[in-house]
């Protein structure tokens, strides 16, 4: 993982990248790269607050490595990132907290402060030591959310994550499958615990700086 910077509307953004290089799969949830397959970079690029740029793909290309890779977004300052390891897994959350939620809100419920391009967010990097099936990656994804609200709410903060949360799983593309990653498989446990200790310890160590 590499931390930089460039200089973007006046504001000095940070950027994550994770350069894997060829025989890598993953899942992600993100604009850029989304879905499951090939991928061999991931970048988790902190933008303005108020992002109002309609390209956000092009965005995210021009910023990442030539090849296929996954490029996420957020408003929170991705150098406050927070870690956590089990067994192998190894999970990079970055936390921003300014705009709060529940997952099944009431109809037409508008969250304070929330603005469509508002890009506070909870990006969340894992990496698995061990081949996975498609149905085993899709699980890994739901272990990983289920871990994020557990933290979130242990921390003291009522929802299950922002509205734009994003993740991203990598895992090897050859050798033996995992066909679990339920939170009691035995990788799925250890993507639980480690997903669970990033995203507490950024929770409890958030605090708002204009952007979320």
């Amino acid at each position: 993982m590499k931390l930089s910077y460039r200089v973007e509307e006046g504001a000095r953004l940070g950027s994550l990248l994770w350069e894997f290089g060829p025989g890598w799969r993953m899942i992600s949830s993100a604009m850029l790269g989304g879905g499951i397959g090939p991928r061999s970079w991931v970048l988790n690029a902190q933008v303005v607050a108020g992002y109002s740029r309609m390209d956000p793909v092009d965005h995210l290309t021009s910023l990442g490595p030539e090849g296929e890779g996954v490029g996420m977004m957020t408003a929170a300052s991705v150098d406050r990132y927070t870690t956590g390891s089990d067994g192998g897994v190894q999970a990079v959350a970055t936390v921003g907290l300014r705009v709060p939620t529940w997952a099944a809100a009431p109809p037409g419920h508008v969250d304070p402060e929330l603005a469509p391009l508002r890009v506070g967010t909870i990006n969340l990097m894992i990496t698995v030591p061990v081949a996975m099936t498609d149905a085993a990656l899709v699980n890994a994804v739901m272990t990983a959310t289920e871990a994020k609200t557990q933290a979130l709410i242990e921390a003291g903060f009522p929802c299950t994550g922002t509205a734009s949360d994003a993740v991203c799983v990598a895992v090897p593309s050859s050798g033996p499958e995992e066909v679990f990653g339920g939170p009691r498989s035995l990788y799925g446990s250890r993507l639980a615990r480690a997903v669970h200790a990033a995203v507490r310890r950024g929770a409890t160590g958030w605090r708002p700086r204009g952007t979320g």
